[in-house]
C-alpha cells in the first residue's frame, strides 16, 4: 500500500479530531477527538516506520530492530493516553458530581 494513503487516513482522522475538540461542548467526546487525534499519529509513525524499513537504496541503514523502533514510541504514546484518559475521566466524573452535567461550558461558572 502507498504511502500517501496512510497520510490521506492520518489526516483525515486527525482534522476529525480537531473539528471535534473544537466544536463539542461535552467532556466525553472531547477525549474522544484527542484520543482520535492520538491514533492518527501513532499511524503515522507505524506507516513512516514501515516505509523507512523498507528502503532498501539506501545501504547505509542497518536496521537490526525491524522497524521496532516506531512501534515502541506507538506503545509509550497509548501508555500515556491511557494514563491521560483515566486522569481525565476522574476529573469529569468529579465534575458531573458537582455540577450534574458534562458540558464544558458549565464550567466557566466555576470561576466565580
Amino acid at each position: 500500500m502507498p504511502i500517501n494513503l496512510y497520510i490521506f487516513l492520518a489526516l483525515a482522522l486527525f482534522s476529525i479530531g480537531v473539528i471535534g475538540v473544537l466544536t463539542r461542548r461535552n467532556a466525553i467526546i472531547i477525549f474522544m477527538c484527542i484520543e482520535l487525534m492520538l491514533n492518527a499519529a501513532n499511524l503515522l509513525l507505524v506507516a513512516f516506520s514501515k516505509l523507512h524499513l523498507a528502503d532498501k537504496a539506501n545501504p547505509a541503514l542497518n536496521v537490526a530492530t525491524n522497524g521496532a523502533d516506531a512501534q515502541l514510541f506507538v506503545f509509550f504514546i497509548m501508555v500515556v493516553a491511557a494514563a491521560e484518559v483515566t486522569v481525565g475521566l476522574a476529573i469529569i466524573v468529579m465534575m458531573y458530581r458537582n455540577t450534574h452535567s458534562v458540558d464544558v461550558n458549565f464550567l466557566n461558572r466555576l470561576k466565580n
